[in-house]
Order: C-alpha cells, then structure tokens, then sequence
C-alpha cells in the first residue's frame, strides 16, 4: 500500500515534491531532507477487530492509517501567510491524489485528520494523515 501511494504522488505530472521517500528515509532526516518540498509516506498504525467467525479459522477486520509527512522551507517568511500558503497548497495537492484511491481489496483511503509536526528555522514539517480498511483471513 505504501509503495501505490508513493507512485501515486512521484508519477503525477505536476508532482510538487522533488523527493519523495518512505519510513526508512525519514528515519534519517534530522532538520531538513536532502530536497524539499519533500513528502514521507509512512505507516502510522493498524488496529484489528477480534475474530468475526465462531468457527473455521479467523476472519478479522482492519483499519490501517497511513501518514504523509511534507516537509518544506520557507526562508523569506518563515512564519508568515506565505508559509501558510505554500503549507496549503501542498497539503491540498496531495489529499486530491490520494483521497478515494483504490489499493487491492481495502476500502477507498480517507482522510483523517492534518497537524503540525514541527516548525523551525524555516523549514515546516505536517503529517496528513489518512485510513482504509480490510479484511484479513488466517488459515482454518
């Protein structure tokens, strides 16, 4: 699922971002990735129902949440309309490509919530957060 949401924002033609990685990458920025705007797919968590069947094996619903981390500076106004602009446009761009996509058998991903990581020295961190869910089988 991470990898279809990576293509979906890396192969659009007017894609805003000049990297765009996963959770492994993220893990190694300290205060500013290599590139920016820069967009971090990662998952964020998945909570299971218990199992659904009384009998023959186990049948359990999931819901999975998925983060989008955008990281951009903004160093002629680090704490003025200008970043909230630019905050909003990217944060605009990326909920349209992936809002309502289809990946498998999940439910079409939503949208959960925005909020501010972090911001400092003109550079803004924001996770998107997003949701499906699925049906997971184990062995009878």
């Amino acid at each position: 699922m991470i990898a279809e949401i990576q293509a979906q924002l890396r192969d659009a033609d007017d894609t805003p971002f000049a990297l765009i990685e996963g959770a492994v990458s993220l893990a190694q920025v300290k205060d500013r990735p290599t590139a920016m705007p820069a967009a971090f797919v990662i998952p964020l968590r998945a909570a299971s129902t218990g199992n659904q069947r009384a009998t023959g094996g186990v049948l359990q619903a999931t819901a999975a949440d998925i983060g989008v981390v955008i990281i951009f500076e903004n160093l002629a106004s680090p704490l003025g309309d200008p970043a909230a602009d630019e905050l909003e446009s990217l944060t605009t761009w990326v909920r349209r490509r992936i809002i309502g996509m289809e990946i498998g058998e999940n439910d079409p991903i939503e949208h959960i919530e925005g909020e501010l990581v972090k911001a400092r020295s003109g550079v803004v961190w924001w996770q998107e957060t997003f949701g499906t869910s699925f049906l997971q089988e184990g062995i009878a």
